[in-house]
């Protein structure tokens, strides 16, 4: 369950969390046109706390509306503050955010019209999003029997609320065949992505991820790219097929809900040691440094907040 905070900001006021409400006819409700974000803020290790890659989340959200030719009535600038602002509003040191745009209500069919677009932001305290053993243990994961959406059938690079009834028939396929999560496969059966998460495998130290295509651009694939190429390892943005995966010696998922989650089994094959590897965890580690101001380096992804 989400934890309550105190207010949320809607459409620029900030109202009490059980009054931020909509009409049953809200026409996302209906048709499911929406772009939104998660993003994580920590508290880090000297006492402030930071938000991670606000800047990057920010310029997606407005990416998304665009594909959906969707106009947000607030400046990049405007949501930016918001955040911070609700953020500083409810006293969270540390959490998740979740800024969502969406049509409200007026003309009723497929065509939106003149429907008001209406934008909120909610902040909630939120730990592991596949749970804090999964970070060290690892989690079993099956391929899923639905496919990842084809770059022509909807705006693949757009986080679009519509999008995750892929992600939801998946999940709650997977979960209910006694795993944790979904691998799901692009239209030709190359390995794409789980149900929100971005995936890597690591082979002879050597890290290798399914390129832009039918995935989501995750902002922590990004970071986790760069941060291991400065490292020195070799990232490989390349499709790779599930028989690959199976025999990798590392795998694991990356976002900004699950951070940087081991996978330990596929399709009842055991990856690796069946444990979390070695490389995963120092790639983990080093971004925990990261989100957690340890890391100066990479400093300049932090948003700091006073609350």
């Amino acid at each position: 369950m989400v934890q309550k905070a105190d207010k949320i900001w809607f459409d620029g006021q900030l109202v009490p969390w059980d009054e931020a409400n909509v009409h049953v006819l809200t026409h996302t409700l209906h048709y499911g046109v929406a772009v939104f974000e998660g993003i994580r803020c920590y508290k880090c290790s000297d006492g402030t706390s930071a938000v991670f890659r606000l800047k990057e989340h920010v310029d997606r959200l407005f990416d998304s509306a665009k594909a959906v030719e969707m106009k947000i009535p607030f400046n990049r600038d405007e949501i930016f503050n918001a955040i911070l602002e609700t953020l500083k509003v409810n006293k969270l040191e540390q959490g998740y955010i979740r800024p969502l745009a969406f049509i409200g209500e007026g003309a009723m069919g497929v065509h939106p019209g003149n429907n008001p677009v209406r934008v909120i932001i909610a902040v909630w305290p939120w730990g592991a999003y596949l749970g804090e053993e999964a970070l060290q243990k690892g989690i079993r994961i099956k391929t899923s029997s639905f496919t990842r959406h084809h770059v022509n059938v909807m705006m693949t690079k757009a986080k679009v609320a519509g999008n995750y009834v892929n992600s939801v028939l998946a999940k709650m396929e997977a979960v209910a065949d006694g795993y944790d999560e979904a691998l799901m496969l692009d239209v030709d059966g190359y390995v794409a992505e789980a149900t929100g998460e971005n995936i890597f495998i690591v082979k002879k130290s050597r890290l290798k991820t399914p390129p832009p295509g039918s995935i989501l651009g995750g902002i922590t694939r990004d970071t986790l790219i760069t941060l291991a190429r400065d490292m020195g390892y070799e990232v490989v943005e390349q499709r790779f097929p599930r028989d690959e995966l199976y025999a990798a010696d590392e795998a694991f998922f990356c976002g900004t809900a699950a951070e940087v989650t081991p996978i330990r089994e596929v399709d009842r094959r055991v990856i690796g040691a069946g444990k979390a590897g070695p490389v995963t965890m120092l790639l983990q580690s080093e971004y925990f440094k990261i989100v957690h101001g340890e890391n100066l380096k990479y400093a300049g992804w932090l948003t700091s907040y006073e609350l």
